[in-house]
């Protein structure tokens, strides 16, 4: 006996680079739209995602994202992804919104984040005037050090 069921899939590909993490949160809450995750598969999701970006960081690096919609269940993928990835529209709130807020929150001078991070207060005030975001190591530590970077 053969089971047919009807299947949707979805697949995108991604920039390895925190400004990418607004849409990719897009994209699965798109495919999840009929049925939401459960707070548990959302984490789990997420934290495969973080990986994959963590793997794949880079100039170039990019990952890809398919969603299997079955009648009563989805199923990701993350995959590391070989293509150069197309460019992102524009995102709403950049790492550098975020990152200046942070500072300005917290108190700290560009120079203190700098110690603490283990960069040059050079790199930090490109981060603040949007012109770099950090390498995923960098991003590691600035989430130890802060808590997760919020995009919207």
């Amino acid at each position: 006996m053969i089971e047919v069921l009807p299947l949707e899939v979805r697949t995108r590909l991604f920039p390895a680079r925190p400004a990418a993490v607004p849409e990719i949160r897009d994209f699965i809450r798109q495919c999840t739209a009929e049925a939401p995750l459960s707070e548990a598969d959302g984490r789990e999701v997420s934290r495969a995602v973080f990986r994959a970006l963590l793997d794949s960081a880079g100039p170039a690096g990019a990952i890809q994202i398919s969603c299997r919609t079955y009648p009563d269940y989805f199923e990701f993928d993350v995959l590391h992804a070989v293509a150069e990835p197309p460019q992102p529209e524009a995102v709403r709130d950049s790492f550098a919104d975020w990152i200046t807020e942070t500072l300005r929150r917290e108190g700290l001078s560009r120079e203190a984040v700098a110690r603490e991070l283990g960069v040059s207060a050079k790199t930090v005030s490109r981060w603040v005037g949007g012109e770099t975001e950090p390498r995923m190591r960098e991003l590691r530590r600035i989430q130890e050090r802060f808590g997760a970077v919020r995009l919207n």
